[in-house]
């Protein structure tokens, strides 16, 4: 093979056939899945929901509604975290434009279009949106609706420590060092002698006293990985069914203080709205469970008393492990005994133990897709409001995958690329296989047989292990 060079200089192609053009791995599965959109009027749907933000005849051209929330379908599928690095995507990518509808001879549209249009339509019609997302989902089968599992992330918020001001004095952290060491008798304070200060103090980050001039809503909070940062919480509640995939049912953001035990019924109340709208459509009403949401599965943050109450009053049975608190006295909470003593028959059973199983493969799964290589543990935006509805159609991303994934084997235009070596592995694993049997019948094994065997059987296992977790109740 000879060595190619690169032209420094020429004169340029003046006309290209778009039918020439290349087309990647991403294309057919981006094509796929505009197919799934178009067969249940995705655009007019969003249109029809999106029309009394825009004004008939003033203004510039607008960013359509339906490509808009592909925009933020689009941030799920490549793992791209800003709007601003949506926008690069969109302007780079040939199979992005055609996902979206932008021809060749157009513009894409500006992070600074998409952050606006974001602003102008409002929280309730993203909800819709993913509500439609969870109707397309249920009409593939993918949703049972019967078992709910509830569980929560933080998520870090674009603010930093640094900058937390107190509410009373807005002095920043570094002034009131200083004041308190004035106080204490030291005039000009060094920074260690603020280090001995700040050592000895209580509560010294409390969400009472503190709070981020840039982004109000994003609480102190200790993350998964021990550190301390503004925050906001993330709470799921994923179908958990006999047959679901681990749809996400509900998405709620709740300030990163609160408790487990705080949020629990909103999230589970959420649920059941969705599903309470999906029930309702006609072409969705038999596959849903009748008695949807009639099982919550929660981790061991979300027992109290008073939330065994709650799911009772719902009429849901709750399936939730009870930490030990030693011996009580119910003398005075008969009510809360018996809701706390069912849950607790419930979670010791054969059920309970399986769904204690169950929900860590599929809550878990959303959380690591959504955030860990959906790229949203740490977001971009301001304001409880504007992080949910990026969240929620960050979600309604994810309930589309389940479909892809059902369809073509894969979720994301990326596992798609790397599907043609996996056939090419177990293809080599067949014939190595027959090989070998070959070699077996003659009652000769050559070693190189068992060898290439043993390489074949070792890159299938490599390439078809991942897929296992995607494609399991499927």
């Amino acid at each position: 093979m000879s060595m190619g060079k690169r032209k420094d200089s020429g004169q340029s192609v003046l006309f290209v056939a778009a039918t020439g053009l290349q087309r990647s791995p991403a294309h057919p599965f981006y094509d796929k899945l505009n197919e799934i959109l178009a067969a249940g009027g995705f655009d007019a749907f969003a249109e029809e929901r999106c029309a009394r933000f825009y004004h008939d005849s003033l203004g510039r051209p607008s960013l359509a509604p339906g490509a808009y929330f592909r925009c933020l379908f689009l941030g799920y599928f490549e793992g791209i975290d800003s709007e601003r690095g949506i926008a690069w995507r969109l302007a780079d990518s040939l199979s992005v434009r055609r996902f979206l509808g932008i021809a060749l001879d157009e513009a894409a549209p500006d992070h600074s279009t998409i952050s606006r249009t974001r602003r102008h339509i409002d929280q309730e019609t993203h909800l819709e949106i993913f509500t439609w997302v969870l109707k397309v989902v249920a009409g593939h089968g993918l949703i049972d609706g019967k078992t709910v599992g509830v569980d929560s992330t933080t998520l870090e918020a674009n603010a930093a420590m640094k900058g937390i001001q107190r509410k009373d004095t807005k002095e920043s952290y570094q002034e009131f060092l200083t004041r308190l060491a004035r106080e204490s008798g030291i005039e000009t304070p060094t920074r260690e002698d603020l280090v001995k200060i700040d050592k000895k103090r209580k509560n010294k980050a409390s969400n009472d006293d503190w709070q981020s001039p840039s982004d109000p809503d994003a609480k102190i909070a200790k993350m998964k990985d021990g550190t301390t940062h503004l925050a906001h919480k993330a709470e799921h509640a994923v179908d958990m069914g006999e047959n679901a995939c681990g749809a996400v049912l509900a998405v709620n953001l709740t300030p990163a203080d609160q408790g487990d035990t705080e949020t629990l019924v909103e999230t589970v109340e959420q649920a059941c709205e969705n599903l309470e709208a999906v029930a309702e459509d006609p072409r969705t009403e038999d596959v849903i469970a009748e008695d949807f949401a009639a099982e919550v599965v929660g981790d061991k943050g979300y027992h109290s008393n008073q939330t065994m109450e709650d799911l009772q009053e719902m009429g849901a049975r709750s399936y939730v492990p009870e930490p030990d608190r030693g011996r009580r006295d119910w003398e005075e909470q008969p009510e809360a005994q018996a809701a706390v003593y069912a849950n607790r028959r419930r979670t010791k059973g054969a059920r309970g133990k399986r769904l204690m199983r169950k929900r860590g493969e599929l809550i878990e799964r959303s959380f690591a897709h959504l955030y860990e290589t959906g790229r949203m543990r740490r977001v971009y935006l301001r304001g409880r409001k504007n992080i949910h509805k990026r969240l929620l159609i960050h979600a309604g991303g994810f309930n589309l995958s389940l479909i892809m994934r059902k369809l073509i084997g894969k979720g994301t235009p990326r596992g798609l690329q790397g599907l043609g070596f996996c056939l090419f592995s177990a293809f080599a694993a067949l014939l190595a296989v027959y090989r070998l049997c070959a070699a077996q019948v003659t009652k000769r094994a050559p070693f190189s047989t068992i060898r290439d065997l043993r390489y074949t059987s070792y890159v299938v296992s490599l390439d078809s292990c991942p897929q296992r977790a995607f494609t399991t109740g499927c």
